[in-house]
């Protein structure tokens, strides 16, 4: 027991050194334009979160399906939840890994951001200027390289997160109610619960070989530009009452703090690409087709349509000028006829 608690710990400490440091908020004197005042790292060129435009992904047959081990198979008895003020995390053990990638990545925590009851924003990524109701990260560290997070977290290849895109559904989604259902006994920030250990695969989209893919950063402070994204296509579905327990339930201060702040869009704002190529695992155009692919064909067929016009004018053309020149020789005719017969 005593060994399982500080393993969690361990973990736990090493999740929140992601986001360690001075004060900072979402909004106000210490809000997103002010971070590269202490932060500088969130004022560089390859930030994230990004909008993914799918008519400028660049399609790549080599990318293969991510492929989790050890997500249904925990060791621990428990993960622990924590409000931190910013979010709700879960810390993850590193027996979880991610295969599929250029190294093998090692699980530190989990956490989400999310908007408002009733808005369509939350989500921090968007595709096609899409945004979702929430978003979920799934944080790991290059442990081919790297001891932990803390000694990778600042490394160009130090970092990998897989992000999935929340949407309003019919159904319940009984995986997301191990930590939905927590949600209660964390409502302050620093407080945290244990939660039993589950089956975190549950949580992701059932198909892992459809993403995007790119290089960038950690949403939050310090913003380190460390991170490997992948971002999934398909996202994954919660009920209504699911969402509104996420956007209604957590406040992002103190218990002893009065009036208590609501934690909501807690989401940071798109950032400039800035010349950095967004790879796809899969055809981003209609049919199969990428969409370069699909502009060379419209283009194809503009011009074929333009020659069959013009080949249709030129023979249209033709035929009114034979057309003129035959009633032309019959009114010559019937004149010679008519000045003999005089």
């Amino acid at each position: 027991m005593f060994l399982t608690l500080s393993f969690s710990l361990q973990v736990l400490s090493q999740a929140m050194a992601l986001t360690s440091g001075s004060h900072w908020t979402y909004e106000g004197a210490h809000g997103q334009e002010h971070w590269p005042e202490t932060y500088p790292e969130c004022g560089l060129q390859a930030q994230s979160p990004i909008n993914i435009q799918t008519d400028s992904v660049q399609y790549d047959p080599s990318l293969v399906p991510v492929e989790p081990e050890g997500y249904w198979d925990i060791g621990s008895n428990f993960f622990t939840l924590t409000n931190n003020g910013h979010t709700v995390q879960m810390s993850l053990p590193q027996s979880m890994r991610l295969h599929g990638l250029p190294r093998m990545y090692s699980a530190v925590q989990l956490h989400f951001h999310w908007g408002r009851k009733g808005t369509a924003d939350g989500s921090e990524h968007q595709v096609d200027g899409r945004a979702f109701p929430a978003e979920l990260h799934v944080v790991h560290f290059n442990s081919d390289k790297y001891a932990n997070v803390s000694e990778a977290k600042h490394q160009p290849d130090g970092l990998a997160v897989l992000g999935v895109f929340l949407e309003a559904g019919n159904e319940e989604n009984p995986a997301y109610n191990h930590i939905l259902e927590q949600l209660d006994d964390i409502k302050y920030k620093e407080q945290e619960k244990p939660v039993s250990a589950f089956n975190v695969r549950d949580l992701l989209p059932a198909h892992l070989g459809q993403y995007f893919r790119y290089n960038g950063s950690l949403t939050t402070p310090p913003c380190y530009q460390s991170v490997l994204w992948t971002v999934f296509q398909q996202p994954a579905r919660l009920s209504d009452a699911q969402l509104q327990k996420l956007q209604r339930s957590i406040y992002s201060t103190a218990e002893e703090d009065t009036p208590p702040v609501l934690l909501a869009d807690n989401f940071r704002s798109l950032q400039l690409l800035n010349q950095r190529v967004v790879f796809s695992s899969f055809p981003t155009g209609p049919s199969g087709y990428s969409a370069a692919e699909i502009t060379a064909i419209i283009f194809g067929v503009l011009l074929s349509c333009l020659g069959i016009f013009l080949a249709g004018w030129i023979v249209a053309k033709r035929i009114r000028e034979k057309r003129m020149q035959e009633q032309k020789g019959v009114v010559f005719t019937s004149s010679s006829r008519r000045a003999v017969a005089d």
